[in-house]
């Protein structure tokens, strides 16, 4: 942590961030895809897990690292391949935003009627409102039923990620002037687990999942081969967040839920590839599906964030080293002084 607290903290992750953004830019400019330019990422790639390290707060921590440790280090390992949203030729602000934030280009060719409308104004003010009232509500959190607790908690991470996400991709519109997709799709309307994960949540991480894991797995091993691999590499990048939210070990179980969801995704693809096997209607599938994703949430992907204590962890800062020094150095100079006068005696 840098003196300021966590918007000093912020200053100097944005400052050492966009350095290396504009180093890995010149490297892609003047290297062709491949080796030689994996190579010369190689150092913005080992630097970028550690300023999430410099936040205190969890909040601003995982969210950072998931931009940076996730987001921006798949993009730029796809630029080294030569593939991805990322290209070498635009504006240092737009490439930094492209490999940082969480958000996909639009498709200039996609009409106007497929385009998916952003979040708008009213409804970002209603979901602000709603998340201020969730959170209020953890002061009373040791009196709540745990699985009503854990029902805010679902709610919170919903709000949450669809609000960081729209205001990243409204600021990049603002400043910048990128036309990007919205990040989701209406997910409480979901028919399916592969409409939930595939089409509908955080939509940028499928697109990314999609690159890196699915095509290569699948060229190689089949369809559902892609499918598994896709949601188990999930599964270890949010083990990874889930570390730097409450800096522990992983613990596996956030692996372990989207295996789970993995394996019951090229389920639903194998029942759906038999078209004369019944299907449940729309105003059944929408419920059962929410209702799996939260049960199995509740059982597996909330525990290692909700345990006791796991919200309090913070990063050792330099004050705190620097408060051990100086407690050494007074116990130091009190043992040197009984010293002193035994000597005297």
């Amino acid at each position: 942590m840098v003196p300021g607290g966590d918007l000093g903290s912020l200053a100097a992750v944005v400052a050492a961030v966009t350095a290396c953004m504009a180093y890995a830019r010149f490297a892609a400019r003047r290297l062709r895809p491949g080796l030689p330019r994996l190579a010369a990422l190689l150092p913005v790639l080992a630097v970028l897990p550690l300023p999430p390290l410099a936040f205190r707060a969890l909040h601003p921590r995982a969210i950072s690292a998931f931009f940076l440790a996730w987001v921006a280090e798949f993009r730029l390992l796809l630029l080294a391949s030569g593939q991805g949203p990322l290209r070498p030729s635009l504006p240092l602000p737009a490439f930094a935003a492209v490999a940082t934030l969480p958000v996909t280009l639009r498709d200039p060719s996609a009409t106007a009627a497929a385009r998916r409308p952003g979040l708008g104004l009213a409804e970002s003010a209603a979901m602000a409102a709603l998340l201020a009232a969730i959170v209020s509500l953890y002061r009373h959190e040791e009196r709540m039923p745990r699985y009503a607790l854990l029902a805010l908690y679902s709610v919170h991470v919903y709000l949450a990620l669809e609000l960081v996400l729209a205001a990243a991709a409204a600021a990049a519109r603002a400043t910048m002037g990128l036309d990007l997709e919205p990040q989701f799709d209406r997910p409480y309307l979901s028919a399916s687990l592969r409409d939930f994960w595939g089409r509908r949540w955080n939509l940028s991480v499928p697109a990314l999942l999609r690159q890196c894991v699915f095509r290569p797995v699948r060229a190689r091993l089949g369809a559902p081969a892609g499918v598994l691999a896709a949601f188990a590499v999930s599964g270890l990048m949010h083990e990874v967040v889930f570390s730097y939210l409450t800096l522990r070990p992983p613990t596996g179980e956030a692996a372990a839920f989207f295996a789970l969801h993995g394996v019951c995704a090229v389920a639903e693809g194998w029942w759906a590839a038999r078209r004369r096997w019944p299907r449940p209607p729309r105003a059944l599938a929408t419920p059962l599906t929410l209702a799996f994703v939260g049960v199995t949430g509740f059982w597996l992907f909330f525990p290692p964030i909700t345990r006791p204590g796991a919200d309090k962890q913070t990063p050792p800062s330099l004050c705190d080293f620097e408060q051990w020094i100086d407690t050494e150095i007074k116990e130091d100079d009190k043992r040197y002084m009984e010293m002193c006068k035994k000597w005297e005696a």
